[in-house]
């Protein structure tokens, strides 16, 4: 029911409000006369809420208890009068009656309003609800009449948008029924409410709209234009108008020039971000409260609301200026200085103060001219008597480079010219152009500056045409080159217009928001007035966007392809796109120059970065000290211009005086502003491509920082630089606040120490604070006093080093003038990017060439801690070195200039700047140091170092002789025997021979040896090519041989990276101690193995690893089973090598920061191998090619196993196969441990528990199973002679491991598993104690010689055809492994320091000797060449000389390929085997530990691999258990195993629910074991890893540099695996490229950025890289049937609709099915709607074809009707097929068609 309000205001009634005092906007001068009730049967249901939480029911003035309650509101009043007394009931709002979802980005509801009384008439009864989800960021919902039109923004940009979603939206909506409400929602995982409009009630009349929403935070931004005082709302009940006025900024809360109800709301310390804005032109006003909760009122139009959801502030800008129009680029001579004035007085003092100016010699671009230079103050006229050479003036600003702007204002004078008619009023008079009263018909007549006035209707097709003419005809007349347009809110002197206001609605609604005057038509126009758009009521606050819309037309039509710019006072969402703004008339006061900076910022939020505010203050006088401070700060507006207004001194910074404080400090600001243009106009680039701020503020960058919300007495220039003004009088020392971040000083270059913190800053008066942050670059150009000639001047670089040493930025550069050289791509686009010493200039686009021949002369470097030894530059075809002169670095500041440089914009260049580095390798690597020992080696002391005793520079070798030929080099050198020997008990070796050969292009070797005395060296073949390569041009890379100390480096031609670099001291070669050490490239180095460390990457910071095979298990740093001397490194300019060692004594590496990696390895030569890359995958290919291409396992193989130690019988094996049927687990193989042997013997089987174990083998085996058995190379050797065949047959070939034959013919003892026959074993006894007892003899065989092979084989093949069948064996203990510590008795004969070496690595339990747990050193073995060695050579080698054996056994005794894996490995081992990580630990860490292990065999070529699913020691825990079944899912190796005396860890162990996720899982790895097996295909012909590091596909984006918690399946599949107890998301990084849910099908949406991944217990997360297909098959419980499946395809489209794959197949177990061609090679690929087969080898049986199935082809963005197959000699045949519009998924079927697909085929999508 509507309530009135009757007041006198002076002689008129009229309808008004009551005066209430909490009410800002106050009528006082009325008189309640009375009231009309509302429906007394209506009992307020008063909700139980906070005050912050009350919605205000009587927004308008003159609250009472009695007036609340007849709006069935709810009455609590306070001692506080901002909070609302009177607030809403739970009965007010709407209740939705209908829902409907069209499609999956639309909802409709139909609302109807509940019965509650009405707060201002005119309620309307039934509404339509309308939501889009427009993109996956962008939500828009309107609310509007559902029986009447009612008056839309007619918005020009967003019009035309036409936007959906291509990814997963960000977002969810959810709708309440009743009240109507609704709650959109982040999906981030726990969800996050964003905007909660249930928290106050829907109102919707014809002059009455309001909607609340509670918000998830305070951290309010926005919402204009106003003075904010500060740039974060004050949430404590504050209401801000919004309708376009003519105001003073002066600090209150009125509304004024634009209207932006636009904000947008930081959620957290993540960054995630919100905006909202509400697309409506009406007056309202906003109320902000501190639920926190905004309130949206307005009288007229709808509610149409945009929610844009954004990770970072930032993402929000783009957001909304995706949706309203990006900013335009301004020209650049635009951002040069610009001065102004209101009432020069005529155009002789116009031109005195350009003039003085000058003389100053201030960078100064733009001269203005106010309404005082047109003919009494008439728009297109000029003052002939005190302007008559205007004509002329433009052209004299041009002589000097300079530009010129005159003012106009809309309102048009209706009175005659001096000299004849006003020939512009007459035209729009005749085209009836003008606002009109509501008839339609007649003018409305006004006054403004001219007197009476009409007012253009740029609404009006007829007056843009009229305006454009206009000012093409006043262009003729008087030259100009830009417009500024004002008054345009539109402002009025008068009140309404000279006839005054009618009584309507229109122009006194029932509610009038808090706007000046409480009057809607104060200073305007009447809001009856008519436009062609509609009522002025309705388009008063576009009056300012239309004209901009017009004058850019005119613009464009005057300025042709010159760009030109337009700004303008009023504004409105979209203007950004074509114009800038200033902040008005504000005054010469400190509160001024304060309030302009929330201002700036908050416009650049609104979409307008050219923005600032009038320099100096436009009323009042200026005091010098203010227009100094302000000229220092307005040197960094984005629009920087001195205006100031009549009647006022001027202000121009001459007129102060040529030598006064304000001319020098705004000449020496100005030119740093100059100087830094050219990153100012790429700001500018960066907001119109990407929408991007230009001032930002310091929270969009550090929004982690709680500090930062709230700063607004500082701002930024983009990401890097931070301005820090003085905003008070008498003041030197600042407040500032200093991010979380490198900073240097601007002006000096030094880096600040401060960081995180607020500070005094200390800036006198001729000082404002500049600092740039670490990690940017800035392109800059030496500064002139106009942009015309500072663009002829070199440009140049300012780079700021970040705590990485790194840096980044961009340059976009073209005419500066031309319109549209983006879309046109008539520019130049610089990517700049500093890491490891190494700046790259890459031209990523080249679309112009500068007329003026610019180049880069001087390259800054801020943060470089010593001076370069070398600066090399790089075009890419040429290499120039930097003479000393052109190299200038401060150690003070460490600052690096690069100076006089020639570097030609538009080409690409490389700057490496080589530190001279100072390297100090331990001379006291066994630890126990003092100053005499060390120094007693000749090194030296230094106890504050690290480390403390290092050696002298010259300390090493000295080359004495070098030849150089083509294929290589060879040198002599000699100990440098000015140092003594370092140690007595190995002796030096004083003259070494160094032979490098040039293997190949790619590959090289060195080779460090004694050249009198021949030395152990390894006895691996190597594939090497048979050739060296001689081309030098065909070689990438060259050597150098530092003669003293002697050292080798080596250089990558195509970046003159040093990427080894042995010329550094310290380099030992004694009899048992071999050192040498490099610098490395970079910090990046993988691989060295096998030990166990935290990170993938390793920590150079003094980490050391000892590397010597061992029966140990995995622990932080300690040596286990295997040893690869081979490591990655990745260089600066993201290329990547790979280094072997080829020596297998025992040795470490040790890592320090410099970044430098030293070797010590106790014997043998150094034979060192480089593969040249370059990039990782090849690194990893060309190493293979030298050591062996990895085994193709049998298919089976790569199905799910189980094994444990501690089966107790056969039963439990077939219990155990039973269930894991009955939970249709897919499962192809069964392992039995040492269980099965009698008393732990190879090659028997225990007749008591184990007796059926062979029947169940081949039940197991006839049902499509597959069993292997272990093998320990220990034989015993207690038996009765005759009563076991293995011990006595390598007795009789004499295949075990004895002593030198000078110490005994004896074989050397050990202990192991096998037990004394005839002995009870009593466990409770301790460890060794049993071992002593019970364990019998063992003998190991010495596999090295061709016998041991003959008997090892001749065992297997008993075993095989005599007891039991096997399809693969499980090599283990092969370190060899003992139980005792070099043989029985422990009694090692010989040579003791071999047992205990002068130098000892750091193994686990060093201080027992290298014979731990292991044989003695002494023990002699036989190479296959008669060669007798020493274990202590070839120990490492032992699992190695096991391998080859087992293979060659197993193939030629099953006469299939099966598999065989083994424990111990070295270089070359994957030749025959894959590896198992060890006896692991059932703990949460090992998970990731396995994803690092995994990714480091694989670069070690033995993809075949992965760990002990759940754990073998320690009993599993289930959340653990089941994370690790799916990760290990996806190891290439994938066996759950677990030791004796713990609880079983199998799927079916735990229960039903945890058998079927199991189950789930494993169907997944199932269905990709085709793309798996493909992959081991690739691995075993090319050297692909198979599981692949993240930075193997993306090497270029160093983020993956670091990630070792993902990885991929060949290229294409990316597994983010939860790792971590209770977790239910996960951080996931997402490389740069589309990527798509497995197990969805939907694109992700995301690229290039870390993602929170949901992870429920049941969820692996699985992502598909777009642009590649992957074949699968349907899963079966074991291979054999899932391999007779069709063949289906997933297909991932790439933004192009492009992708490819491959599929190899074969039998799946046949023997050299590659080698001999009895396989099929496929590649399938798509391109343009059509997927084509391709046949590489078709050598396939015809038992083993497979036929194709269903096809799923993703990232389809529209529906097809038809899908057709062609295959050659068939007809076509059309294919069933469907199509998923929501997730983009096009799914075909061709089972139908039988294809094989060893016959090539296409399937083209079409539509009709």
């Amino acid at each position: 029911m509507l309530v009135k309000w009757f007041i006198f205001k002076g002689d008129k009634l009229s309808l008004g409000k009551l005066v209430w005092v909490r009410r800002v906007c106050l009528v006082s001068d009325g008189l309640v006369l009375g009231v009309q009730g509302s429906d007394p049967d209506i009992i307020p249901e008063c909700p139980n809420i906070s005050e912050g939480e009350r919605v205000d029911c009587f927004p308008d003035a003159g609250a009472s208890q009695q007036k609340c309650l007849e709006r069935a509101c709810c009455w609590r009043p306070l001692n506080e009068t901002n909070v609302p007394w009177c607030f809403f009931s739970k009965n007010h709002g709407y209740s939705m009656v209908s829902e409907s979802k069209p499609d999956s980005t639309h909802i409709e509801a139909k609302l109807t309003r509940m019965d509650a009384p009405s707060l201002f008439g005119a309620d309307i009864k039934e509404l339509t609800f309308y939501a889009e989800m427009q993109t996956e960021n962008r939500l828009r919902f309107k609310i509007t009449d559902a029986n009447q039109a009612r008056f839309e923004v007619p918005h020009e940009h967003v019009q035309s948008l036409s936007d959906t979603p291509n990814g997963p939206l960000k977002y969810r909506l959810e709708l309440i029924q009743k009240p109507f409400g609704l709650k959109v929602w982040r999906t981030t995982s726990p969800e996050k409410l964003l905007f909660d409009t249930t928290f106050g009630p829907l109102v919707f009349a014809d002059q009455y709209l309001q909607l609340s929403a509670k918000l998830p935070s305070h951290n309010i931004y926005g919402l204009g234009e106003h003075v904010h005082q500060t740039f974060r709302h004050d949430t404590n009940w504050k209401t801000w108008p919004i309708f376009t006025r003519d105001a003073f900024p002066n600090g209150g809360t009125h509304n004024l020039y634009g209207h932006y109800p636009y904000f947008t709301c930081l959620e957290d310390t993540s960054g995630q971000s919100f905006g909202v804005f509400l697309m409506n032109s009406n007056a309202m006003e906003v109320t902000i409260q501190p639920a926190p909760a905004v309130t949206f009122r307005t009288i007229g139009g709808v509610l149409d609301f945009y929610i844009l959801v954004g990770e970072t502030p930032e993402a929000v800008v783009d957001e909304f200026t995706k949706l309203i129009g990006r900013p335009f680029i301004p020209p650049y001579w635009s951002l040069g200085f610009q001065l102004s004035r209101w009432d020069y007085g005529s155009l002789e003092e116009v031109k005195k103060v350009v003039e003085r100016n000058r003389q100053a010699d201030l960078p100064y671009d733009v001269q203005y001219t106010d309404i005082d230079y047109m003919e009494n103050k008439k728009i297109f006229t000029y003052d002939m008597d005190k302007f008559a050479a205007l004509p002329q003036f433009a052209d004299y600003m041009h002589d000097k480079g300079q530009k010129y702007i005159v003012i106009l204002d809309p309102a048009v004078s209706t009175g005659q010219r001096i000299n004849g008619p006003y020939e512009s009023l007459e035209r729009g008079h005749a085209a009836k152009v003008w606002v009109t009263e509501p008839d339609g018909v007649t003018p409305l007549l006004g006054e403004v500056w001219p007197g009476e006035t009409v007012f253009p209707d740029y609404t009006n097709q007829a007056c843009i045409d009229w305006w454009v003419d206009e000012i093409s005809r006043f262009h003729k007349e008087v030259k100009h080159d830009a417009l500024w347009i004002d008054m345009n809110e539109v402002a009025n002197f008068i009140k309404g217009g000279i006839k005054g206001c009618a009584d309507n609605k229109l122009n006194y609604p029932p509610f009038t928001p808090c706007i000046l005057d409480d009057l809607m038509y104060s200073k305007t126009l009447c809001m009856d007035a008519k436009h062609k758009w509609g009522d002025h009521y309705d388009v008063h606050s576009l009056y300012g966007y239309s004209m901009v819309l017009a004058t850019d037309k005119a613009s464009k039509a005057v300025f042709g392809t010159s760009r030109s710019m337009v700004f303008t006072r009023s504004s409105f969402p979209g203007v950004g796109k074509y114009s800038g703004h200033w902040l008005g008339d504000n005054g010469a006061n400190w509160n001024d120059i304060k309030w302009a900076i929330p201002g700036m910022l908050e416009f650049n939020l609104f979409g307008i970065p050219y923005i600032g505010a009038d320099i100096c203050g436009f009323f009042d006088n200026s005091t010098e000290e203010l227009c100094t401070r302000w000229m220092q700060v307005g040197a960094f507006y984005p629009f920087s211009r001195n205006h100031n207004a009549q009647g006022y001194a001027d202000q121009d910074p001459a007129a102060y005086g040529i030598d006064s404080l304000v001319v020098t400090t705004s000449r020496h600001y100005l030119n740093i502003r100059y100087t830094l243009l050219p990153y100012l106009y790429t700001l500018f680039y960066k907001a119109h491509v990407n929408g991007e701020t230009v001032v930002r503020p310091v929270m969009h960058e550090f929004y982690s920082d709680i500090e930062t919300w709230a700063v607004h007495k500082q701002f930024m220039w983009g990401a890097h630089l931070l301005i820090t003004p003085v905003l008070d009088p008498g003041v030197e020392l600042v407040e500032a606040y200093i991010p979380d971040a490198i900073w240097y000083n601007f002006e000096t270059g030094v880096k600040i120490t401060d960081r995180k913190a607020t500070i005094n800053m200390h800036l006198p008066a001729n000082k404002i604070g500049l600092h740039l942050r670490g990690g940017g670059i800035l392109p800059v150009q030496r500064p002139n006093v106009t942009t015309t000639y500072s663009r002829l001047h070199p440009m140049g670089l300012i780079v700021a080093l970040d705590d990485n040493k790194a840096a980044s930025g961009e340059l976009f550069w073209d005419d500066g003038d031309s319109r549209d050289t983006v879309s046109s791509g008539v520019y130049i686009h610089y990517q700049f990017s500093v890491a490891n010493d190494v700046l790259s200039m890459q031209v990523a686009h080249n679309g112009y060439t500068d007329p003026n021949n610019l180049k880069f002369e001087k390259i800054t470097v801020m943060g470089v801690n010593t001076a370069p030894a070398l600066v090399l530059v790089s075009d890419g075809n040429t290499v120039i070195t930097l003479n000393e002169s052109q190299i200038n670095h401060n150690s003070s500041t460490q600052v690096l200039h690069l100076e006089n440089l020639e570097l030609e914009l538009g080409k690409d260049y490389t700057v490496n700047w080589e530190s001279k580095i100072s390297v100090n390798i331990d001379c006291y690597p066994e630890g126990d140091e003092d100053q005499a020992k060390c120094e007693a080696r000749g090194c030296l002391w230094e106890p504050l170092s690290n480390p403390q005793c290092y050696y002298a520079e010259n300390h090493g070798y000295i080359t004495s002789n070098k030849v150089e030929t083509a294929s290589g080099i060879t040198v002599e050198i000699d100990r440098n025997t000015e140092f003594p020997s370092q140690r007595s008990r190995s002796r030096d070796i004083n003259k070494l021979q160094v032979d490098i050969t040039y293997l190949s292009g790619r590959s090289l070797r060195w080779k460090i040896f004694d050249p009198n005395n021949a030395r152990y060296e390894v006895p691996i073949h190597l594939d090497l090519p048979a050739t060296p390569e001689t081309d030098e041009t065909k070689r990438e890379y060259r050597v150098q041989i530092n003669n003293q100390p002697f050292g080798i480096q080596v250089i990558r031609k195509e970046s003159n990276e040093i990427i080894w670099d042995s010329a550094v001291p310290g380099f030992t070669f004694s009899d048992q101690l071999l050192q040498i050490s490099t610098i490395l490239p970079s910090d990046y180095v993988y691989g060295f193995g096998e030990t166990e460390h935290p990170t993938y990457k390793h920590d150079l910071n003094y980490q050391k690893y000892g590397l010597f095979a061992k029966d140990q298990p995995p622990g932080y740093k300690l040596n286990s089973y295997g040893v690869h001397p081979f490591y990655m490194g990745l260089e600066k300019s993201k290329s990547a090598h790979g280094v072997l060692l080829l020596n297998s004594n025992a040795m470490d590496v040790t890592f320090q920061p410099t970044p430098a990696l030293t070797y010590r390895t106790i014997g043998g030569i150094l034979d060192f191998y480089m593969v040249m890359g370059p990039t990782p995958e090849e690194v990893v290919q060309q190493y293979t090619e030298m050591i062996g291409r990895p085994v193709l396992p049998a298919y089976w193989s790569l199905g799910f196993q189980l094994c444990r130690y501690g089966y107790a019988n056969d039963t439990e094996i077939a219990d155990l196969y039973r269930d894991m049927k009955a939970a249709q687990i897919p499962y192809d193989v069964q392992y039995a441990d040492i269980d099965y042997m009698e008393r732990q013997m190879d090659f028997t089987l225990d007749q008591v528990n184990f007796k059926e174990l062979p029947a169940l083998v081949d039940q197991m085996r006839a049902e499509g199973m597959r069993f292997i058995f272990i093998l320990d190379p220990a034989i015993a050797g207690n038996e009765t002679k005759g009563s076991y065949p293995a011990f006595d047959t390598g007795i009789e070939k004499d295949i075990f491991i004895k002593w030198p034959s000078e110490f005994s013919s004896d074989i050397v003892w050990g202990k192991v598993w096998p037990d004394y026959p005839n002995v009870t074993v009593n466990n409770s006894l301790d460890w060794d104690t049993q071992v002593e007892l019970f364990r019998a003899f063992a003998a190991f065989p010495d596999f090295f010689k061709s016998s041991t092979a003959e008997w090892w084989g001749e065992q297997i093949k008993d075993f095989y055809n005599n007891i039991m069948k096997f399809d693969g064996l499980w090599i283990d203990m092969n370190e060899p492994a003992s139980f005792v510590h070099g043989t029985v008795g422990e009694n090692c004969l010989g040579n003791k320091d071999l047992e205990n070496p002068p130098y000892m690595p750091p193994l686990e339990s060093k201080l027992r000797g290298l014979k731990h747990k292991t044989l003695c050193m002494n023990s002699e073995q036989i190479l296959a060449s008669g060669t007798r060695v020493k274990h202590y050579d070839v120990h490492n080698l032992y699992g190695w000389s096991h391998t080859k054996p087992t293979y060659d056994a197993l193939l030629s005794t099953t006469g299939k390929r099966g598999v065989v894996v083994s424990r111990s490995t070295y270089p070359s081992s994957g030749r025959w085997a894959g590896h198992w990580l060890g006896d692991n630990y059932s703990t949460w860490d090992q998970l990731l530990m396995s994803i690092i292990g995994m990714m480091e065999f694989s670069i070690f070529g033995i993809p075949y691999t992965g760990a002990d699913i759940c754990g073998f020691f320690n009993a599993a825990e289930n959340e653990m258990c089941l994370r690790w079944m799916q990760l290990g899912a996806f190891y290439p190796f994938s066996r759950n195993h677990n030791t004796i005396n713990m609880p079983r860890q199998d799927p079916v162990a735990w229960g039903p629910e945890f058998a079927a996720m199991s189950r789930d899982v494993l169907n997944i790895r199932y269905t990709l074991l085709p793309y798996l097996y493909t992959l081991m295909y690739e691995a075993h012909v090319h050297g692909n890893t198979v599981v692949r590091p993240l930075l193997h596909e993306f090497v270029t984006d160093e983020k993956t540099w670091d990630i070792d918690r993902q990885f991929l399946w060949g290229p294409a599949l990316l597994i983010t695996p939860a790792l971590d107890p209770g977790v239910t998301v996960v951080r996931g990084y997402v490389p740069n490229v589309r990527w798509y849910d497995y197990h969805t099908g939907k694109a992700v949406g995301v690229q290039g950025q870390f993602l929170d991944m949901d992870t429920p217990l049941k969820k692996i997360n699985l992502h598909v890289r777009a642009g590649h297909i992957l074949p699968w098959q349907k899963p079966e419980n074991n291979t054999h049937y899932s391999r007779l499946n069709p063949l289906g395809l997933i297909v991932a489209l790439n933004d192009e609709g492009v992708a490819h794959g491959s599929l190899f197949w074969d039998d799946g177990e046949g023997i050299d099915t590659v080698q001999n061609g009895r396989y099929l090679l496929t590649t399938f690929s798509v391109f343009d709607r059509t997927l084509t087969s391709e046949v590489s080898v078709n050598g396939l049986a015809e038992a083993n074809r497979l036929t194709l199935g269903v096809v799923r082809v993703w990232g389809v963005t529209e529906e097809f009707s038809q899908v057709t197959m062609k295959v050659a000699g068939k007809p076509d045949a059309i294919l069933e097929h469907s199509y998923n519009p929501e997730i983009q998924e096009l799914q075909f079927n061709a089972t139908s068609q039988s294809h094989t697909i060893e016959t090539s085929f296409t399937i083209t999508w079409t539509k009709a």
